[in-house]
């Protein structure tokens, strides 16, 4: 509530056509410590007034003191056409009765109904006008904070409805290209089956995977990666008629879904694709990154009972097999197409794999995660590698996923597991506060031996279990929901921590970790890589944090690669970073720079001038 001072220094104007009465009403007020009256000798010089004030040229008016005599002017008129009774007015008015006598009740009762706030009677005393008009303006005054708090309110609500659409939109679109998502892609394929069988159709899938694409993000960098896939999704929506869905499937990989279809129209509609690919004249920042795409193409046949995640494995097959013979082609998926698979790629690495596992050839690099809340580093993540004959390093997107589909992946999984406890165990007493980060495949929550195996080691080796903080990507934790929430449950039971990796990239993000049982968030780092100069992504990653916050979760920010990003995050409130900038994967623990790292959070200045030179 505002104070008489305050009051006193509020906008008053009074409208009385007998000058020696406006004077003497202006004197009292003036008198009684209010410090701004003007008077107005009619209604026109009162319309005049507001005009002004309402362009900013004049003070705003806050109480209007008006005879109801006025020759040229009906002030009852002026309050009911300028909807001045209602709660929204923030200009009051108090009428000055012309008829003699203290009250007349018709008088009052059409001034308040007018939509004036007073009344106040001839002869008009100093000591009954200015505790009305005081109580008038304090009134005046509640009624601005009160819009002021409601256009605050109006102005959250639309915020968030402007970041709800904006959850909404991501949560079947891709933020990059504006296309349709993955998970989007399947519930219209499901869809399209349905429809396949019920109206004896075909339809077919598209699967689009550009050649080379991998040489212009590591050649020119992410931001000629990221415009030619827009350029591409552009060229794509050009392509097909506006009813046909068209998602990005991966970094460098799209899919259409054509119904009502021959297979010959489905081949001629692909081929027309790639050549309006080929020849768009879409390329890098550099000559000689000129884009293409290999085409898978798979039908769906009503006499078929397959599901949606069959029909993308074919066509993404498919398209493997255009690239294998050379790329910028067209091949249409059939049943042989397995086998040329797994001769061309799984038969030449299954008996690495193997041999990697029975050789020794799997090792463990320690990428550090450092703590912004002391700037130190007691976690590392443990990441796979493995060693080839020729002794180049494997990177495991290069071996897991052929282990994954010939069964060898329980074996990996166990075997990263065990050497990650047995290293934990040897550190000396000094690094007992130590704590590994350990991938797991969704494979490994299918897999009944690996909860006796941690067990047994934690025990049998006197290793906390709280060191252990298994890590879980939102895609196999969405795949098997029931048993790997199960899973996760009887390892948390041992002491174990777990983590959700590649957080807020997937469909339901947002809905799984209210009953996923994780300790930490691992914020996807496609959200991580452009957030000094995407302002989406920034929203984005405060709100995962504020939301991982109130549900008691930690936050951990991978690929952090400058310190613009860290010192972002650090803003942000991020538990934990990692990253090339603070610290790479190296072979053992005692390569880690501990000291070098703390000195690039402890001194963000010299490193940031450092980089720039």
């Amino acid at each position: 509530m505002p104070d008489i001072t305050e009051l006193r220094q509020k906008q008053i104007l009074i409208v009385e056509e007998d000058q020696a009465y406006a004077v003497d009403l202006k004197a009292m007020l003036t008198d009684g410590g209010f410090r701004h009256v003007d008077v107005a000798a009619g209604g026109q010089e009162l319309l005049a007034s507001l005009q002004q004030s309402n362009r900013g040229a004049a003070r705003k008016i806050d109480l209007v003191l008006a005879s109801d005599s006025l020759q040229d002017f009906d002030i009852y008129t002026f309050c009911q056409q300028n909807g001045l009774g209602g709660s929204s007015a923030e200009m009051m008015v108090m009428v000055l009765a012309a008829g003699e006598g203290w009250w007349n009740e018709e008088t009052a009762r059409k001034a308040y109904e007018s939509g004036a706030v007073d009344i106040v009677f001839n002869p008009v005393r100093s000591i009954e006008i200015i505790p009305r008009v005081l109580l008038t303006l304090n009134l005046q005054s509640e009624r601005v904070l009160c819009h002021q708090h409601e256009d605050e309110l109006n102005t959250e609500l639309a915020e968030r409805k402007v970041m709800e659409a904006r959850l909404q939109y991501l949560v079947a679109h891709d933020d990059m290209t504006g296309l349709f998502n993955r998970r989007r892609l399947e519930q219209s394929l499901d869809l399209s089956i349905i429809r396949t069988r019920n109206f004896k159709r075909t339809s077919a899938l598209l699967y689009l995977d550009l050649d080379q694409f991998k040489l212009i993000n590591d050649t020119q960098g992410h931001e000629a990666g990221d415009r030619m896939l827009g350029a591409v999704a552009n060229l794509l929506r050009k392509s097909v008629k506006k009813s046909e869905i068209i998602a990005r499937t991966g970094s460098d990989e799209f899919a259409i879904l054509l119904e009502n279809l021959t297979a010959e129209q489905a081949l001629e509609t692909a081929n027309r694709i790639r050549k309006n690919l080929d020849q768009s004249g879409i390329e890098g920042d550099a000559d000689g990154c000129h884009v293409s795409a290999s085409i898978g193409v798979a039908m769906i046949e009503p006499n078929e009972n397959v599901c949606s995640s069959e029909i993308l494995a074919r066509a993404d097959q498919a398209s493997f097999v255009a690239k294998k013979h050379g790329r910028n082609m067209v091949h249409k998926y059939s049943a042989s197409d397995i086998e040329v698979h797994t001769l061309r790629t799984d038969v030449q690495w299954v008996p690495r794999i193997r041999a990697a596992l029975a050789n020794d050839d799997l090792f463990l690099v320690f990428q550090p995660v450092v703590s912004l809340k002391d700037n130190k580093v007691r976690r590392y993540e443990c990441l796979l590698r493995m060693r080839g004959e020729d002794g180049e390093t494997y990177m495991p997107d290069e071996f897991i996923p052929v282990a994954e589909r010939m069964g060898l992946i329980h074996n990996i999984d166990l075997w990263v597991v065990e050497n990650a406890i047995d290293i934990l165990a040897s550190l000396p007493p000094e690094q007992s506060d130590i704590s590994f980060n350990v991938n797991l495949s969704g494979h490994a929550f299918q897999d009944s031996s690996l909860l006796p195996l941690v067990k047994q080691k934690l025990e049998m080796l006197w290793v906390n279990p709280a060191r252990l903080i298994f890590e879980i990507t939102e895609t196999a934790a969405i795949a098997n929901f029931v048993e790997t929430r199960e899973m996760v449950a009887r390892l948390r039971a041992l002491g174990c921590n777990f983590a959700l990796d590649d957080f807020g990239a997937g469909f339901n993000s947002f809905n799984y970790i209210k009953n996923f049982p994780v300790d930490y968030l691992k914020i996807d780092g496609t959200f991580i890589i452009n957030l000094v100069n995407d302002q989406t992504d920034q929203v984005l990653v405060k709100a995962m944090i504020d939301i991982a916050r109130s549900l008691g979760k930690k936050t951990v920010a991978e690929y952090v690669e400058n310190q613009e990003v860290l010192e972002l995050l650090r803003g942000y409130g991020v538990d934990y970073v990692q990253g090339f900038h603070v610290g790479k994967p190296q072979a053992s623990l005692a390569e880690v720079n501990v000291e070098s790292i703390v000195s690039t959070l402890d001194n963000p200045v010299f490193n940031f001038l450092t980089e720039k030179n």
